[in-house]
């Protein structure tokens, strides 16, 4: 068992991503199940549409982005849960003025980010 402050946890930038960077809060390496991450994306900062071989279930800490999961266009902001079911594409823009960030959990399972070329 552990107890960490998030400001804390170091982040690293996401290298396919426009302004976007990841904290590894609960890694696979201290939890059995599942890993816990967070995402923030700077305004004017996107993730590009791919698919992923697990499911993610997020929920929004602040700002807010446009999220698109396979045909259907979302806006979510703070207080919102997002599931993306495994091998749906997907992805992010911060159209906002300030970060949008999230939490991410993904099961422990082998993963595959596949990028779609538009």
């Amino acid at each position: 068992m552990s107890v960490k402050r998030i400001e804390e946890v170091a982040a690293e930038a996401v290298p396919d991503g426009v302004g976007v960077s990841k904290q590894v809060l609960i890694s696979a390496e201290e939890a059995p199940n599942f890993a816990m991450r967070c995402f923030t994306i700077q305004p004017g900062g996107s993730m590009p549409l791919h698919t992923n071989l697990v499911e993610h279930e997020q929920y929004v800490l602040s700002g807010s982005a446009n999220v698109v999961i396979g045909e259907e266009t979302y806006t979510v902001e703070q207080g919102n849960v997002v599931f993306i079911p495994a091998g749906a594409a997907h992805t992010y823009v911060n159209n906002g003025s300030e970060p949008f960030r999230f939490l991410c959990l993904v099961p422990n399972r082998e993963d595959k980010t596949s990028f779609i070329s538009s």
